[in-house]
């Protein structure tokens, strides 16, 4: 099984209004990791010190990083249209959705899936479902949360026990049963063809 797990920190919980700091996705072929995306990112605005508190990322850190914009068109190539995985997929991908419609750049192809809701459906009775609980539930070795590579990393692992748990004579479900089974629509993200801004003293030619 091939897949692209992935993770965002931000500034705060309001996508369009507060920005994306930090990408980390990972591919993983046949249960390892075969490629990294990770990268911080310029929100060209201070960082709250609520957000920075969480994870740990400051404003010197990010200073000097590359804009989102300039990010998105390779994170795209580099999720072609591999399955896209995350933990409340819907909040990473909000983010993701309102920047790649700001700056119509490519976006990554494949359908999203929320290991979220799984977790309820293959673990249930836990006392919660945070991706820190689940992984010290299912003892994967972790050091910190609550930055992007490492946490996609952690999500990453989490899904792939998680299809251990929920295949038949070891063959994966199919994605169409994997979206079935988180109750929710099958999700991707927008596929924008960006249209050539056309210059206002042409506009009357």
């Amino acid at each position: 099984m091939r897949f692209i797990a992935f993770d965002l920190e931000t500034t705060g919980t309001v996508p369009g209004v507060d920005q994306i700091v930090e990408i980390g996705a990972v591919r993983i072929v046949d249960g390892q990791v075969d490629a990294v995306f990770s990268t911080l990112v310029n929100p060209l605005k201070s960082i709250p010190p609520g957000a920075s508190a969480v994870n740990g990322i400051t404003d010197d850190m990010v200073l000097g990083k590359p804009l989102i914009q300039d990010l998105l068109p390779s994170f795209a190539e580099f999720c072609a249209d591999d399955i896209m995985v995350a933990h409340n997929a819907p909040f990473d991908a909000q983010f993701l959705t309102s920047d790649i419609k700001k700056h119509e750049t490519p976006a990554p192809r494949g359908v999203i899936i929320d290991t979220l809701p799984l977790a309820r459906k293959v673990f249930p009775g836990l006392p919660n479902y945070k991706l820190g609980t689940l992984v010290q539930h299912l003892k994967i070795p972790s050091a910190g949360f609550h930055r992007a590579e490492e946490d996609s990393t952690y999500c990453g692992k989490l899904f792939l026990e998680m299809i251990k748990r929920i295949s038949i004579g070891g063959k994966a479900p199919a994605i169409e049963n994997l979206v079935a089974l988180t109750g929710k629509p099958e999700s991707r993200f927008p596929q924008i063809i960006r249209q050539p801004k056309q210059l206002d003293f042409l506009s009357g030619l």
